[in-house]
């Protein structure tokens, strides 16, 4: 849903005076709802505001919007976003920082002079380096696990970033228990200083089906399957390429693939002139509707990443009503639980054997899509707010044990849904 919105252009600098957050009564804390945040109040790294909105983009955005509603209409407490914001997206309270500077540099050196003595929350796996008033969201340390996805020059700034933050900011936030085991080895941080928050994905109930894509694309209910793919090693688009082929060769099943690559050069027969499968169906980028639209009318979505620091696609689809086939690999049996159909991601004949499965039979796709929309239901933005603001009252209060409120943001973690 796009809709055009003017940005606020002022300026926040060190020399703003001190803004002290309440936490409104009818936000439903179990806590105290007179309790007082750290002395600058917050501020949200808006760097994801100048991206397209997808992926770590998305949770920023959504959990952004979801923790600024926690507190009263009108409290100070800014999304501060470059000046080459996105305007077809709406950023509630944005403040638009600086004139020059984009990207990475507006993060590291106009974003820290704006900030003042709030409390800078960093979203989307970066923030400014040497601002110690900071609590950062890593999603993953694909950047290590999965160094050829990345070139040299990138996998070193990150190398280095992250080993700057690390003992810079006051707090880590990551989005599953598999990539806080993953921070902790890689990055040789000590557990008590991670804490997690799951993402929502109730994003998805706001946003209407475009199904004009489907007779653009020729494709029936039921009647495709629908895949991610990237150029991204982890999302394993050539063993589901693989079992495409094989597929093909006793079925007319259609499979839609998203995303804005060349499927070509993932297929080990690719060569000049080479032809993908005409049940192939390459969708390229699609809008947050038309794949609403794609995931409601699937037979089943097909997901057997090698790699997933959270995994929001498969949520998306449990959400839309969609059965679900994933790998067992990283953060994924965490987070779908008992409402998805699991296959072996290294294994072709195991992804042709759990897509004949899913295809071959309507009552189980009915059972799944069951499960799946009752499993989605758990994951919540609001929820997941809650569980930051609950790590920010313990953290940057300084308490030896965690307030009520922290307990029960904690307690929420362990079990958002049927998991």
């Amino acid at each position: 849903m796009k809709q055009l919105v003017e940005l606020e252009r002022s300026s926040l600098g060190p020399q703003e005076a001190p803004v002290r957050l309440a936490l409104s009564p009818d936000a439903g804390s179990p806590r105290d709802p007179q309790w007082q945040g750290p002395s600058g109040g917050f501020a949200i790294n808006g760097k994801f505001a100048s991206q397209r909105i997808t992926g770590v983009q998305r949770v920023g955005y959504e959990l952004a919007v979801a923790f600024q509603h926690l507190f009263p209409h009108g409290t100070d407490l800014p999304l501060l976003v470059p000046p080459n914001a996105r305007t077809d997206v709406v950023f509630p309270n944005a403040k638009v920082i600086g004139r020059r500077l984009k990207g990475s540099l507006w993060e590291q050196f106009s974003l820290p002079f704006a900030t003042g003595r709030r409390t800078l929350l960093s979203l989307c796996n970066m923030g400014p380096l040497f601002v110690r008033r900071q609590v950062v969201m890593v999603h993953d340390v694909a950047i290590y696990d999965l160094p050829q996805n990345y070139s040299w020059k990138y996998r070193l700034w990150y190398r280095v970033a992250l080993s700057l933050l690390k003992r810079n900011v006051r707090h880590i936030v990551t989005v599953s228990e598999f990539s806080k085991k993953r921070i902790v080895e890689r990055l040789g941080i000590d557990a008590s200083r991670i804490s997690v928050v799951l993402n929502g994905v109730d994003h998805f109930e706001k946003i209407s089906p475009d199904t004009a894509i489907l007779s653009r694309l020729n494709l029936q209910k039921d009647g495709y399957v629908l895949a991610v793919g990237n150029l991204s090693v982890g999302k394993n688009l050539p063993r589901i390429l693989t079992a495409v082929e094989r597929l093909n060769d006793s079925h007319d099943w259609k499979f839609v693939v998203v995303g804005g690559c060349d499927l070509r050069v993932f297929n080990s027969g690719a060569k000049v002139g080479f032809d993908l499968s005409k049940n192939i169906v390459p969708a390229g980028f699609v809008s947050d509707g038309e794949l609403r639209a794609l995931y409601e009318n699937a037979a089943c979505f097909l997901f057997p990443s090698l790699y997933e620091g959270f995994g929001l696609p498969p949520l998306e689809a449990m959400s839309c009503g969609c059965p679900v086939i994933v790998s067992r690999e990283a953060s994924l049996p965490e987070v779908c639980g008992d409402a998805a159909l699991y296959c072996d991601a290294y294994s072709v004949d195991d992804i042709v054997d759990k897509v004949t499965q899913m295809m071959a039979d309507p009552a189980a796709r009915e059972t799944w899509r069951q499960r799946g929309r009752e499993h989605a239901r758990g994951f919540r933005w609001e929820r997941s707010a809650r569980q930051l603001l609950g790590i920010l009252e313990r953290e940057l209060a300084g308490e030896v044990a965690p307030p009520v409120h922290a307990q029960s943001a904690q307690s929420d973690q362990s079990a958002p849904s049927r998991v």
